[in-house]
């Protein structure tokens, strides 16, 4: 894997999906740790589309636990149905937040964010193994396009656990 992601600059959102995931999978290639895996995962994200936070809230028995992240200081732990977090992972499918302050019992960890997607991510026996969670301080920059794209994100991890 090249040091540098290569993804071109005047690329529609879908196709730089389309360049960074390979490049998501090249990076995670014969690395076993799940910590340097998370770790890098999280940057590539975040150096790629320049959001507020990216990272990963592993379970730990009936909470999530901060992970590997990018961004400003986070929420260590989250309860299992709280927030966006612990309600993806309760309810085993993606949520896409356009505005967080719409979010019953949103979690803030910090008012900067406003926008929100958290997708579940599972070990393959099927189990929430955890959530990548995104968040933007701008309304308009996360849509269904993240979503799939990141789904894709976190089929990747299920083949790293």
């Amino acid at each position: 894997m090249a040091e540098e992601l290569q993804i071109e600059s005047a690329a529609s959102k879908d196709e730089i999906y389309r360049q960074l995931l390979p490049q998501l999978s090249a990076l995670t290639t014969g690395e076993a740790n799940l910590t340097a895996n998370l770790a890098n995962l999280a940057a590539a994200l975040h150096q790629t589309f320049k959001w507020w936070w990216v990272g990963f809230y592993l379970v730990d028995g009936d909470e999530l636990v901060l992970g590997p992240f990018q961004g400003p200081i986070a929420c260590t732990r989250i309860k299992k149905g709280k927030g966006v977090c612990g309600t993806a992972w309760a309810e085993r499918r993606s949520l896409l937040v356009p505005d967080v302050d719409q979010f019953p019992g949103h979690i803030a960890c910090s008012s900067l964010s406003v926008s929100e997607i958290v997708v579940p991510f599972y070990t393959p026996d099927g189990q929430v193994a955890g959530v990548l969670d995104v968040d933007s301080e701008r309304y308009d920059t996360l849509d269904a396009t993240d979503v799939g794209h990141l789904e894709k994100v976190a089929e990747l991890l299920t083949t790293l656990l």
